[in-house]
Formats: C-alpha cells, sequence, structure tokens
C-alpha cells in the first residue's frame, strides 16, 4: 500500500507536534510504502530536513509557496466565457457549488499563466462584482489585492503533478486539504483529513492577531480558510479527531458528523519508564521545564512572567526549555530580552534535544499554549510521571483531570490563557507540596496507559487505512 501523507508547514522541516506524529507512523508502519507531499514557506525558511527519513518514506517532494510570486509585468491571458465562468467560480461559488473536473483541467491548461490570470482583467472582473455586491467600504484595489493574495497560493499549488498514491491523507485542512481533495479526485482514491488542532479556528485567531491584514479585511480572509475546510471536509471519506470538542467544532465548521471518527493520540509508557538521569539538569533544583518549539502560539512569554514569581519564593528553581528557537528568531530574541529585563538568571533555552535525556531529573512541566490540540509533549511527559501545570486549551484539561470515563484523578494544574499569576501560584503549590506532586505523575502514567496508549492509536489507524486502501474503490464525486 503507498500512502501519501499531506503536511502544511510541518514535517519534515518543523520538529515536535504533527511533525513528531507523522514520524511516529511511519516508523511504526514499516510494511506501508509512504510519501511525503510537504507545502513549505520558503526554501531559506525550512531548508533542512529536521528529521532522518525513515527508509519506508519512499519520497518527500515539496512545494514552497515562495517560489513563485507577484511580478512587475504580466502578459494578457484572453479566457474563453466558459473559462471565466469556471475562475468565478471558484473564487466566489459556495465550496460544494466548485466543478473540480472543470476547475482542475482549466488550473492544469493554465499552469505557467497562473500569476498573470489573477492579474488580468476577467479575476479584476470578479473581485469588482463581488466588491460591489458586499458593498465594502474599503479601498478597491486592497480589496483586488487581498483577493490575490488568497487565490495564488490555493491555485498554484495544484498547478504541480500530483502524487500518486493508493491513499491520500492529509495532516490539516487548508492548503494541505486542498491538496488531498484535489489528488483525490483526480486519481480516483480515497481521502482520509486528520485534524489535530482546528486549522480554521487557528488561522481565525492568527488573522485577528496579524498586522499585515487590515480592517474589514480580516473577515475576508477569515471566510476563505473556512470555504477551504468545507471543501475538504466534502471530499474527505473519514475524517479523524482527537476528542469530542474538536469533533463538535468541526461539525459547526461543517462536517458531516458521520464521517468523523475519534482517533486520540497514543504514546508508550514503557518507553518513558525508568529512564537513566543523564545528570543533564542541575541535582538540589526544583527543575521545570517545557517541550515546545519557541514561537508566538505557545506563549513563552507568559510562562516566563510565571517562572519570574516563582523564583522570588524558591531561589532554586530552575527553568528549562527545551526545543527549537530557529523557526521564528524575532520571538526567540525578544524571549530572551524578557528574561533579561526581568533578571531571571535560572531560565536556560537548551535547543532541540533528546527530551528522555533530561526527563529523569524534571519535577515538573509547564504548557502554556494559546492554542493545541491534543499534545502528544503533554502525554509523553505523562507516560514518564511528570506532573503538568497547563493553560485551559485544546484536549489539555481532560488529559490532566480525566472525564465521565475516568475517576484516576489530578495528573496536574489547568490554568487559564495568558495568565502569568494563576500558572505561578499553581507551580508554587506544587513546589510546596511533593507528595501532591508524586502522587499526580502517578496518575498522569496510569492514564496514558489505560486511555492513550500507543498501540490502540496504531491499530486504529492500521485499521483505516487497511479498509480504504484496498484495490477498487476509487471514486471521484464531487
Amino acid at each position: 500500500m503507498r500512502v501519501c501523507l499531506i503536511c502544511e508547514g510541518s514535517y519534515p522541516y518543523v520538529m515536535g507536534g504533527v511533525a513528531g506524529w507523522v514520524q511516529m507512523l511511519c516508523n511504526s508502519f514499516k510494511d506501508v510504502e509512504f510519501v511525503i507531499w510537504a507545502i513549505a514557506t520558503t526554501r531559506e525558511e525550512m531548508a533542512e530536513y529536521k528529521y532522518d527519513i525513515p527508509p519506508n518514506v519512499k519520497e518527500v517532494r515539496t512545494i514552497y509557496l515562495g517560489d513563485d510570486s507577484f511580478h512587475s509585468r504580466y502578459q494578457k491571458v484572453k479566457l474563453s466565457n466558459q473559462e471565466a465562468e469556471v475562475l468565478k467560480n471558484l473564487v466566489t461559488g459556495s465550496s460544494d457549488g466548485i466543478d473540480w473536473k472543470e476547475t482542475l483541467e482549466f488550473i492544469k491548461n493554465y499552469k505557467n499563466q497562473l500569476v498573470d490570470i489573477l492579474m488580468g482583467r476577467h479575476f479584476y472582473k470578479i473581485c469588482l462584482d463581488e466588491y460591489m455586491r458586499s458593498k465594502s467600504t474599503e479601498a478597491f484595489q486592497q480589496y483586488v489585492w487581498n483577493f490575490r493574495g488568497m487565490y495564488f497560493p490555493f491555485i498554484n499549488i495544484l498547478a504541480g503533478e500530483v502524487v500518486k498514491a493508493d491513499l491520500y491523507h492529509s495532516l490539516s485542512t487548508g492548503y494541505a486539504g486542498i491538496l488531498g481533495n484535489s489528488a483525490s479526485y483526480i486519481e480516483g482514491k480515497p481521502f482520509i483529513l486528520s485534524e489535530h488542532g482546528i486549522y480554521t479556528r487557528e488561522r481565525e485567531e492568527d488573522i485577528i492577531r496579524a498586522d499585515w491584514v487590515k480592517g474589514g479585511f480580516k473577515e475576508l480572509w477569515i471566510d476563505f480558510f473556512k470555504k477551504l475546510s468545507m471543501i475538504s471536509y466534502q471530499q474527505a471519506d473519514v475524517v479523524t479527531s482527537l476528542f469530542e470538542v474538536n469533533k463538535t467544532l468541526q461539525v459547526e465548521l461543517g462536517c458531516p458528523e458521520e464521517k468523523i471518527r475519534l482517533i486520540p493520540n497514543g504514546v508508550s509508557v514503557e518507553e518513558y519508564s525508568d529512564l537513566p538521569s543523564c545528570n543533564k539538569l542541575g541535582k538540589g533544583n526544583f527543575n521545570i521545564a517545557t517541550v515546545l518549539r519557541v514561537v508566538p502560539i505557545k506563549d513563552v512569554k507568559t510562562m516566563l512572567l510565571a517562572f519570574e514569581i516563582v523564583q522570588e519564593q524558591i531561589p532554586y528553581a530552575h527553568l528549562a526549555i527545551l526545543g527549537g528557537y530557529d523557526e521564528n528568531p524575532e520571538y526567540y530574541e525578544e524571549c530572551r530580552e524578557l528574561v533579561s529585563s526581568l533578571r531571571i538568571p535560572n531560565v536556560q533555552f537548551f535547543g532541540q534535544v533528546n527530551i528522555k535525556e533530561y526527563m529523569p531529573d524534571i519535577d515538573l512541566l509547564l504548557l502554556s499554549s494559546i492554542s493545541e490540540g491534543q499534545p502528544l509533549a503533554m502525554l509523553e511527559g505523562m507516560a514518564a510521571g511528570i506532573p503538568f501545570v497547563s493553560t485551559n486549551v485544546g484536549d489539555c484539561r481532560n488529559l490532566l483531570e480525566g472525564n465521565e470515563e475516568d475517576d484516576l484523578g489530578r495528573a496536574g494544574y489547568v490554568v487559564p490563557v495568558m495568565d502569568s499569576k494563576a500558572m505561578a501560584q499553581a507551580i508554587l503549590y506544587c513546589a510546596k507540596h511533593p507528595e501532591v506532586l508524586k502522587k499526580m505523575g502517578e496518575v498522569g502514567k496510569e492514564r496514558v496507559k489505560r486511555f492513550y496508549s500507543k498501540q490502540d492509536f496504531l491499530n486504529q489507524y492500521r485499521e483505516l487505512y487497511e479498509s480504504l486502501g484496498g484495490e477498487g474503490i476509487g471514486r471521484n464525486r464531487i
């Protein structure tokens, strides 16, 4: 069986999170032939692999969104009335009204003239009609350029050759979902869509905070990403979700409930039990650590503000930040400057490390994210018997406190997002009550063993692949 995994902004160019999930899947299914279809930003930002590629990954094909861009001179492209209608339907039509056969043929036919088309009179007319219909109060030229910014990467990623596979598996909606959607349609093969976080909600949060999207255009961009998700939901044979809250959000965003299958993440307790100390962290300290990418969505700054309060009361507390900091150098420098201005010397950025070498000496783990799904880093920490203080994002509350089917007790404390004082209070309580800390570590390990086993996770994906990946079940259905 040949499975195409479609990854946007992650594997194999970014460590952790979804990328770590992909590496685990490929390493576990050694009898499955994988091909990675990666969507990356630019060759400069994503220049090298962050993972050793397993031998059963036969190809990594990358689309760099920054390779093609707008320029200063354009050729006129004359479209037939039918072609102009296809373009209009793609841009302004409903997500279930796109004729994919005509759309994909159109994109293939004009593969080398896509920028010219977006700069041409047909696209200009589409934007003008939509501008008048929406009664926008924004400047029209800015309105046009926002539409061009949306649809250029959308159309451009569909212009290349399709990866051949028996099954397409996208790890998000968005551009990755569109690739999986179109490949599934063209090849007549099944399509699985897995969402770790809810892509539409994450983009909405990004856009609301973004400086590059002005005024009334924020809603335009949010609606665009909702449309991308709707398209993916409609074409997918199966949509997997990590937990009930995410499933509810998917249904609210237009995914048919009958398509959704809950498959929680899983890790092996055995892999994290009885790890030998490598003396990576100082003895005699209260060692706090976090495992993350140093990027804004992880909200490292709130964690640092919390640690300032902690260190005032517990001078022997140390904070180890374990994870890469090269993805967003500007944010990393801001965090370093904050450490300096707060005068908290017991903070160290270790960069990308082998987490297992540090775990035996960690007393408490932190998660300060603004958005998460069901973080593998939390499951791994729990499997190692380390309690957590976490923000109330994604499935973190259920992981740390259990649910109606789980009466094991508490494996950590949950605090509000961006609340450094609440985080500090929870950390201080843990530091001053070692017996509670020990009990929470035991509960976390048992919870992973019972409800989040790696083998259960793999068995469910194995069954899903085998049920969909057989011969003679292809279709073109949109």
